[in-house]
C-alpha cells in the first residue's frame, strides 16, 4: 500500500495544511493513511457486499479489524475506544448496516465522542436509471441524510477530484469538535486513483484573542473577589485533554472541585480538593450544599443536561456562574463569542486569580469505613459496590450501564483520571458490554470492570462472543433483579412489562467457549468470586449477582422521587 508521509495532526486538531498525497494513491488507501495519522489503529464493524472492497484493503493494512456481532454493538465499542484512545471508527455496509448503527452514533454525538462512520454504498455505475438495489431505502441519499443529523461532518466520495479533501474535512471536524463524522464510499470508488487532487486547507480559526483576554480578565476578577468559590468539571475536560490544566488551576486557587455525573472521574477522585459529584437534589446533600452556597461557580466543560442537574433541581444562580465549554462562554449574564475552552483556561490561569482559601467540610472528605464482610447476608447493590470499591486500583476502568448500575457505580472511587465510562447523558441501555470490547482493544493491559443490569445485558450481552474470540479478559458483573429495576422505581406497582426472562448468566462462558462464570447470592459468595476473578486475567469472567427485586442505590431512589414528581406534574 502506498504510504502517506504528511505531518501527523498536532494536538489532535489536525494540521492547517496537509502535504499533497503521493501519486498513485487510491481513495481507499488515502482514507486508511489519514485514519492512521489520527491514531485510529482499530476499526469495529460487520462486513457487507457494498463495503467488501474497502474491508479487503483494511485487511492488508496495519489497521486491525474487530468484527462484532451487531452494528450497534460495533458503534458502542468504537465509542468507548474513542473515549479511551482519542478517536474511534466503525465500518459497515449500506443502510442495513448504517441505519443499524445510528443509535450508537447518536449517543456518541450527544456525549462528544469522535467516532468515524465508514459506510459502503452501491457503485455509481450501478445507479443508472435509479434501479431498486438491495438495501436501498427511498433513494441513494437516504442514509447520508440521516447521518447529517447525527454527525458534525459528512462526505459522500463520489467525485475523485475532491475526495481526498473531503476525507480531510471530515476528520478535521471530528478532531476539532469531538463529534462523530461520516464518510460514504460507493464500492466502485474505493480503488479509484484521482488524477487531480488538492491539498486540504483548514478553515481559519474563528477565535477572537481579544474576547478571550476580556473574558479571562472578568473571570479572574470575579474569582479573586469571591469568598466561597467552587469549580465544577464536566466531560469536555476529558474530551479535549484538559485534565491537568483544570487540576493545576484548582490547585493554584486552592478551591474545591466537583464533577458532573457525565464527567465522573475527569478529576482524580483521590485528589484532596475533590469533593464528589454535583447532581442537584439527586446528589449527596453535603456536596449540593457546598456548591449551591458558593458565591462564584466556575463550570468548565460541563453539559447542563437533566441528569447532570439532578432532573433540573440544581440551584445555580447564573449571576454567580462562569460557564465555559467548547461551544459557549458565559460569565454571569455576559456572553463571549469566539473563545475556545483551552484558550479561556490558559488565559485565566495566566492571571492567577487568588480567592481566599475555602475550607472543605470534614463530612465531605470523611474516610469510608472499611468493608466488613457478612458472609451469610443476602447480597445487595449497596454492599456489592462497597466491596468492589476496595478492589479497584489505578489500573482499573469501570464501565457502567444505564439505570441502577450507573447510579450505584457513582459511589465508587475512581483512582486515575477519566477511567469511568458510561453514557450518562444519552442513556442508551446495552452500552457496557460492547464498550468493554472497545476499551480493552484500546488498552488491553487495563482491568476493565463492567456493571450491567440483567435487562441491559440481554440487549447486547452476546458481544461477549467477540470478547472471548479476541481473548480479552473483562470482569462482567450482571446485577440480576429480574427486570428493569429503574422503571419499577419510576412507576409504582408491579407491571409485567418491567420483567425480563431469567437467564442462567453464569453458564454463558460454557456456551461461548471461553471464560469463567459464577453465580452468587450472598456476600460471602460474591467475595470468593471477586477474588478469583480479579486474579484471573486469562479470559473474561462473568459474575451473576442476584440482588433484591426492589432494592436500588441511594442515587436511584433520589432520582426516582424527582422523576416521579415531574411525571405527576408536581
Amino acid at each position: 500500500m502506498t504510504q502517506l508521509h504528511a505531518t501527523p495532526p498536532g494536538g489532535q486538531h489536525g494540521s492547517s495544511q496537509h502535504d499533497p498525497p503521493p501519486r498513485g494513491m487510491s481513495i481507499g488507501e488515502y482514507l486508511i493513511a489519514r485514519m492512521r495519522q489520527y491514531k485510529i489503529d482499530d476499526v469495529f464493524g460487520i462486513p457487507g457486499d457494498y463495503i467488501l472492497t474497502f474491508y479487503g484493503m483494511l485487511e492488508k493494512s496495519p489497521i486491525n479489524i474487530v468484527g462484532c456481532t451487531r452494528e450497534d454493538c460495533a458503534g458502542f465499542a468504537a465509542d468507548a475506544y474513542a473515549r479511551v484512545h482519542g478517536m474511534g471508527a466503525v465500518c459497515v455496509t449500506y443502510c442495513v448496516g448504517g441505519l443499524s448503527v445510528c443509535n450508537s452514533i447518536a449517543g456518541a454525538y450527544a456525549e462528544k465522542s469522535p467516532v468515524l462512520v465508514i459506510s459502503g454504498s452501491p457503485g455509481l455505475a450501478e445507479r443508472v436509471n435509479n434501479p431498486l438495489l438491495h438495501h436501498k431505502v427511498r433513494d441513494f441519499r437516504t442514509q447520508i441524510e440521516v447521518f447529517e443529523k447525527l454527525c458534525v461532518a459528512c462526505a459522500e466520495l463520489t467525485d475523485p477530484v475532491v475526495a481526498f479533501r473531503e476525507i480531510d474535512r471530515v476528520l478535521d471536524a471530528m478532531a476539532r469538535y469531538k463529534r462523530p463524522g461520516y464518510i460514504e464510499i460507493p464500492r466502485d470508488m474505493v480503488d479509484v486513483v484521482p488524477h487531480i487532487s488538492h491539498a486540504y486547507h483548514r478553515a481559519r480559526s474563528d477565535q477572537d484573542p481579544q474576547a478571550a483576554d476580556e473574558a479571562a480578565e472578568e473571570a479572574a476578577n470575579l474569582l479573586t473577589k469571591a469568598q466561597r468559590p467552587v469549580l465544577i468539571a464536566g466531560v469536555e475536560i476529558h474530551r479535549f485533554n484538559l485534565q491537568d490544566e483544570v487540576v493545576a488551576l484548582a490547585e493554584q486557587m486552592k478551591v474545591p472541585m466537583a464533577a458532573t455525573l457525565l464527567g465522573k472521574s475527569v478529576i482524580p477522585e483521590k485528589h484532596p480538593l475533590y469533593i464528589g459529584l454535583y447532581e442537584g437534589a439527586m446528589g449527596r446533600a453535603e456536596v449540593t450544599k457546598l456548591v449551591e452556597e458558593s458565591d462564584c461557580v466556575l463550570l468548565l466543560g460541563a453539559f447542563m443536561t437533566d441528569l447532570n442537574l439532578g432532573i433540573f433541581t440544581a440551584n445555580l444562580d447564573p449571576a454567580k456562574c462562569i460557564y465555559a465549554t467548547s461551544e459557549t462562554l458565559r460569565i454571569r449574564h455576559h456572553h463571549y463569542h469566539g473563545v475556545g475552552l483551552k484558550e479561556f483556561l490558559d488565559r485565566l490561569a495566566a492571571r492567577k486569580p487568588e480567592p481566599p482559601v475555602r475550607a472543605i467540610p470534614a463530612d465531605i472528605r470523611a474516610e469510608r469505613k472499611p468493608f466488613v464482610l457478612d458472609p451469610q447476608a443476602p447480597l445487595t447493590t449497596r454492599r456489592l459496590i462497597s466491596r468492589l470499591d476496595e478492589q479497584l486500583d489505578d489500573k482499573s476502568i469501570v464501565i457502567a450501564d444505564i439505570g441502577n448500575s450507573l447510579f450505584a457505580a457513582t459511589e465508587l472511587t475512581i483512582h486515575a483520571k477519566t477511567e469511568f465510562i458510561s453514557p450518562a447523558y444519552y442513556t442508551s441501555m446495552g452500552f457496557s458490554v460492547p464498550a468493554a470490547l472497545g476499551a480493552l482493544t484500546a488498552r488491553p493491559e487495563s482491568r476493565v470492570v463492567v456493571i450491567v443490569g440483567d435487562g441491559a445485558f440481554q440487549m447486547t450481552g452476546m458481544e461477549l462472543s467477540t470478547i472471548v474470540r479476541r481473548h480479552l479478559s473483562p470482569l462482567i458483573i450482571v446485577l440480576d433483579n429480574e427486570g428493569y429495576g429503574t422503571e419499577r422505581f419510576l412507576h409504582e406497582g408491579e407491571w409485567e412489562y418491567n420483567n425480563v426472562h431469567p437467564w442462567k448468566y453464569s453458564q454463558l462462558p460454557n456456551l461461548l467457549g471461553g471464560g469463567t462464570g459464577y453465580e452468587v447470592r450472598t456476600e460471602g459468595e460474591f467475595e470468593a468470586a471477586l477474588i478469583k476473578a480479579w486474579e484471573d486475567r486469562s479470559a473474561m469472567t462473568l459474575i451473576h449477582a442476584h440482588i433484591p427485586r426492589n432494592e436500588g442505590s441511594d442515587a436511584l431512589v433520589r432520582l426516582a422521587v424527582k422523576l416521579s414528581e415531574r411525571v405527576k406534574g408536581k
